[in-house]
């Protein structure tokens, strides 16, 4: 799939901002991290965020710095693991750009994402198994899926790249 615009999808955990970094460096594009465009827009973290103002006013940000990204072409788009679960979101997504699933299964990812708090929806493990089940609903209208549970973000991205020059 020919796109100027890359997006990346999938559960927390599954390595969207690291293969994103790796993407962009190959195909010589910007890397932007959705999460971390919100903690700097907000001076605080996702989880302070979480905690002092709630997810609905974090979904509201998270949004804005969506719609911030969409004139910009050549760029690598790691999304939080809520972002294309959100009806607008993955229709601008999927309009914008190639959206793609970093898929990953559900035990790999408990041992990926400590329930320390840092992610505020990781720290409740049914809660954490619940959201995993409800999301991958949504992460299978991306236009391509990856299974990100076994390989180096080096053969990921290779197999991206074939994908994207097809």
């Amino acid at each position: 799939m020919k796109s100027d615009k890359v997006y990346l999808v999938g559960f927390m955990g599954a390595g969207k901002s690291s293969v994103a970094r790796a993407l962009a460096r190959r195909l010589d594009w910007r890397a932007v991290d959705v999460d971390e465009q919100i903690e700097q827009r907000e001076r605080q973290t996702v989880s302070a965020i979480f905690a002092r103002h709630g997810e609905p006013y974090f979904r509201a940000i998270e949004r804005g710095v969506l719609m911030d990204q969409i004139a910009v072409r050549h760029l690598v788009v790691a999304t939080g693991g809520g972002t294309f679960v959100d009806p607008q979101n993955r229709a601008v997504i999927n309009r914008d750009g190639a959206s793609i699933w970093l898929d990953v299964p559900l035990e790999r990812l408990i041992a990926r994402v400590p329930a320390d708090g840092r992610r505020p929806l990781a720290a409740d493990r049914a809660e954490f198994e619940r959201l995993y089940t409800a999301r991958r609903i949504a992460y299978q209208e991306a236009h391509y899926r990856v299974d990100a549970s076994r390989v180096s973000i080096q053969a990921i991205v290779e197999e991206l790249i074939d994908w994207l020059e097809q």
